[in-house]
């Protein structure tokens, strides 16, 4: 394989195996709609094999950050239409990545009189509110007769994706939020059938993907999954309990037949990602460490040593919104300017130069 062949993942079609990884960046309106400067930043990326949007909230109770998209509204629906039709136009392949913030969050930002978790435990430090810095607040812990109806908000987020002309979807079971809170025994120390041995703790995960697969088809869904990431207080210190709780997410989804897995991991050649490949049976997407720079060299490696199906970049993507033909040519990258990664404008989102307007000013 190369990293600049065409694939097909499930209903998905790739023109190359170079993904976009999914990026915060807090442009959605007060009101959680798209608005015109996301539909160019993505329209800008569509040259990447597949786009996986930025995190968004598939209810209010689930977002977690001033500037995040929803997909509830049918103002969200209609702005995340335009974002698809953007990136279509261009020849490119757009799927969403529903995030439930869970406990990660605060009723000055939701709206809402709560956050979420599996557990009544607070994430660790502050978040950044509409009035100020403020701590994280003691989750409310979902009882058994609410968890379904958390489980049918994913389904209808992912309905409403394919409304928007979405071409699939990623349940975020990554990073610390809710999907994710479920999964460690530090975030999660219920006592009923979602809690306690690796097999309980994987339920929720395993439940919500099956929805979302039954609601807009196996072959349009993919999982994000961060083993053993440490992050956001949800910790996975111990190596034989991590093994066990993500073999369980994969053999409790491999029936599905899901379109991908995508995995972030600063080891992806290790042995806890490669079961985690070959137990699901789904084509792999490697990211191999938040924070840091994916290259073209490891992303080659990656694929040439058939370690992964495709590489997920971040920050290269978005100082590059032209990053593929950059690798193919082996051409210098602009920098990214993280102070401006979240903001509320076009600068540092949509004025990164292509490599054309690059040469043309030289």
């Amino acid at each position: 394989m190369s990293l600049f062949e065409p694939a097909a993942f499930g209903a998905l079609p790739l023109s190359n195996r170079v993904v976009m990884a999914p990026l915060t960046r807090t442009r959605a309106d007060d009101h959680g709609v798209p608005t015109d400067i996301m539909a160019e930043y993505y329209r800008q990326r569509a040259g990447q094999g597949l786009i996986i949007t930025e995190g968004t909230w598939p209810v209010a109770e689930g977002k977690s950050y001033q500037g995040q998209p929803g997909i509830v509204t049918a103002e969200q629906i209609d702005g995340w239409r335009r974002i698809a039709e953007a990136v279509h136009a261009e020849g490119g392949t757009i799927v969403m990545q529903l995030m439930h913030g869970g406990r990660v969050g605060h009723p000055e930002i939701s709206g809402e009189p709560r956050v979420v978790g599996p557990s009544a435990i607070a994430a660790p430090g502050e978040t950044h509110t509409p009035v100020g810095k403020a701590a994280m607040p003691v989750a409310h812990a979902l009882t058994v007769d609410e968890i379904p109806e958390v489980i049918e908000q994913f389904a209808q987020a992912a309905r409403n994706a394919i409304e928007a002309g979405l071409d699939g979807v990623e349940v975020h079971g990554a990073n610390g939020y809710l999907v994710h809170e479920f999964l460690s025994p530090v975030s999660n120390v219920r006592e009923d059938r979602y809690g306690g041995s690796p097999a309980n703790r994987a339920r929720f995960a395993i439940e919500v993907t099956r929805a979302v697969a039954e609601a807009v088809g196996a072959d349009r869904t993919g999982i994000r999954l961060s083993p053993q990431h440490n992050i956001q207080g949800v910790l996975e210190e111990d190596d034989d309990d991590a093994l066990a709780t993500y073999l369980a997410v994969a053999e409790g989804l491999a029936p599905l037949g899901i379109a991908f897995v995508d995995v972030l991991s600063a080891a992806p050649t290790s042995e806890l990602v490669q079961r985690i490949r070959r137990t699901f049976g789904a084509p792999l997407i490697i990211n191999s460490g938040f924070g840091v720079v994916t290259t073209r060299d490891e992303a080659e490696g990656l694929i040439a040593g058939g370690w992964a199906d495709a590489v997920a970049a971040g920050r290269p993507a978005i100082a590059n919104p032209d990053l593929v033909e950059r690798w193919k040519q082996d051409a210098e990258l602009n920098d990214p300017r993280p102070a401006l990664f979240y903001g509320r404008t076009a600068e540092g989102y949509t004025d990164y130069p292509s490599l054309e307007i690059v040469r043309a000013e030289a």
